[in-house]
């Protein structure tokens, strides 16, 4: 799994010219699955999503997570985060996830983060989408399932 993460003063997703959801102060989350990722992988992916500090506290440090600030989530599938474009100039995306089982994950993200947090929005999984956002900082991170696991779900040593 691949999370682009942006830390946002507020977002909103668009589809066929009208407002789907939006958001105020939160992230956006743009969450694409690999063809390795399984369920298995998910709760490990939520817990270090939403326990990143990253907003500011009163001193200016990012000691803060979603939760503490009151934050709300933005999330959108976005299947072309495994775009391949080591050869040539049109990219491959045979690394990503069939569209089932990444409907699946998905969705089984977006459920288990609902589970903590208040305020969880969403695009539609496969939708032709328009996304604008304030990014605050800019503050962007990416979350990689290789960086946590092996290839088979095994968490790293």
């Amino acid at each position: 799994m691949r999370l682009v993460i942006q830390r946002v003063n507020h977002a909103k997703v668009t589809i066929d010219n009208s407002t789907y959801a939006q958001i105020n102060k939160g992230f956006l989350i743009l969450f694409g699955s690999g063809e390795n990722d399984n369920e298995n992988m998910l709760p490990k992916m939520v817990e270090k999503t939403l326990k990143l500090r990253i907003f500011e506290d009163e001193n200016g440090k990012t000691n803060l997570s979603l939760a503490d600030v009151g934050g709300e989530l933005l999330i959108v599938s976005q299947f072309t985060l495994y775009a391949d474009c080591r050869k040539g100039n049109r990219p491959s995306f045979t690394k990503a996830c069939e569209p089932v089982l990444a409907e699946h994950l998905y969705e089984k993200f977006v459920s288990m983060c609902s589970q903590q947090i208040e305020s969880v929005k969403t695009g539609i999984f496969g939708a032709d989408m328009k996304i604008e956002l304030e990014n605050d900082g800019p503050f962007t991170i990416i979350l990689d399932s290789d960086e946590l696991f092996n290839t088979v779900g095994k968490e790293q040593k």
